[in-house]
C-alpha cells in the first residue's frame, strides 16, 4: 500500500515487525512460512520489511502456522488501524455524507485544544447553516453520492455545540482567500462572513487572518489541517481524509501551525479584512 503518510507506512512496519518475531518465535525462516502457506517465500519478506500490505487472510494463515492463533485479532486490528490513516473518499462517504460527518463527533467532544488551519474554507465549527449545505450538496453532487445533505447538515450544526460548551479551546487561522471563495450565492457568504465576526468575539475562539499581502517567503499557504489537542492531525486531501498520529509529524504540524499563527493578523484587524471581504460581496 503507498501511503501519503509516514504514520501509515510506519503502523505497517510495527506490524512487520511484529510478524517477523512471531515467526521466528515459532522457529520458522521464511521460506518455511512461505512452503507452510503456499506462498513464494519473498512474499514473507515483502510483508516483514512493510513493502507489501499483508490482508487479514494473511495475518491469520501466519499466525496460524506460527501456533500464534491468538494473536490474530489483535494483529488485525492493527492492520486496519494503519489502513484506516489514509481513507479514500469513496470508501468514506459510500452509504452517505452524514455517516462521515458522524464518524468524529467522539474527537471533536473529547479534544481540548483545536488548532485549526484554512486556506480555502470557512471550517467547519465555524459554518452557519446554509453554507454547510451549498458546501455539502456541492460534494454530493460531485462524488455522485446517496442525497442525505439534509440529514448530514443537522449533524454538523449538532456538533458545533463544542465551540459554546465546556473547556474547549479553538485557535483558528485562515488565509484572507477563505474569505472570498464564494461558496453559495452572496446572501450565503455574506450570511458566513457575519457569522464569523460573532464566533470571533467568543471566548472560547481565537480567529486570526493572514492578509493576502503577507510575505509569503518562508511559509507559503498549506493544505487544510485540523490538530486535536496533540493526539492527532487530520488532513482532507483531493483523494481522501489522511490520519497522522506519530508524534513527530504531529510536532511539524504544531509547528507550522504556530508559524502560520505569527503571520495573521487578529482583533480589528482581522475584523476589518472579514468585513471588507462583506462589502465586496456588493460588487
Amino acid at each position: 500500500m503507498a501511503s501519503p503518510s509516514s504514520s501509515a507506512q510506519q503502523a505497517l512496519e510495527a506490524l512487520g515487525v511484529r510478524l517477523r518475531e512471531i515467526r521466528t518465535d515459532a522457529g520458522l525462516t521464511g521460506r518455511d512460512l512461505g512452503r507452510l502457506t503456499g506462498w513464494h517465500s519473498s512474499k514473507v519478506s515483502r510483508i516483514e520489511h512493510a513493502r507489501q500490505t499483508p490482508s487479514a487472510d494473511d495475518i491469520t494463515a501466519w499466525c496460524k502456522h506460527c501456533g500464534a492463533v491468538d494473536q490474530a485479532a489483535d494483529l488485525i486490528a492493527a492492520l486496519r488501524a494503519a489502513e484506516g490513516m489514509f481513507v479514500e473518499w469513496q470508501r468514506m462517504e459510500r452509504t452517505g455524507l452524514r455517516v462521515a460527518q458522524e464518524s468524529v463527533i467522539p474527537l471533536w467532544e473529547r479534544t481540548r485544544r483545536f488548532r485549526i488551519y484554512s486556506s480555502w474554507l470557512i471550517p467547519g465549527p465555524l459554518q452557519t447553516p446554509t453554507y454547510i449545505r451549498a458546501l455539502l450538496h456541492a460534494l454530493q453532487v460531485r462524488r455522485d453520492l446517496p442525497d442525505d445533505v439534509e440529514a448530514a447538515v443537522r449533524v454538523r450544526v449538532d456538533k458545533q455545540h463544542v465551540i459554546h460548551e465546556g473547556d474547549h479551546r479553538f485557535a483558528v487561522v485562515l488565509e484572507e482567500g477563505a474569505l472570498r471563495y464564494r461558496i453559495g450565492d452572496a446572501e450565503t457568504m455574506a450570511a458566513q462572513l457575519g457569522h464569523l465576526l460573532a464566533v470571533a468575539a467568543l471566548p472560547s475562539v481565537s480567529l486570526g487572518v493572514i492578509p493576502l499581502e503577507a510575505d509569503r517567503s518562508a511559509l507559503w499557504p498549506l493544505e487544510s489541517f485540523f490538530l486535536y489537542d496533540d493526539e492527532q492531525v487530520n488532513v482532507e486531501l483531493v483523494s481522501g481524509h489522511l490520519t497522522v498520529t506519530q508524534p513527530r509529524e504531529i510536532a511539524m504540524y504544531a509547528e507550522v501551525f504556530a508559524q502560520l499563527a505569527n503571520l495573521a493578523v487578529y482583533g480589528a484587524s482581522a475584523r476589518s479584512l472579514i468585513t471588507e471581504a462583506i462589502s465586496s460581496l456588493d460588487g
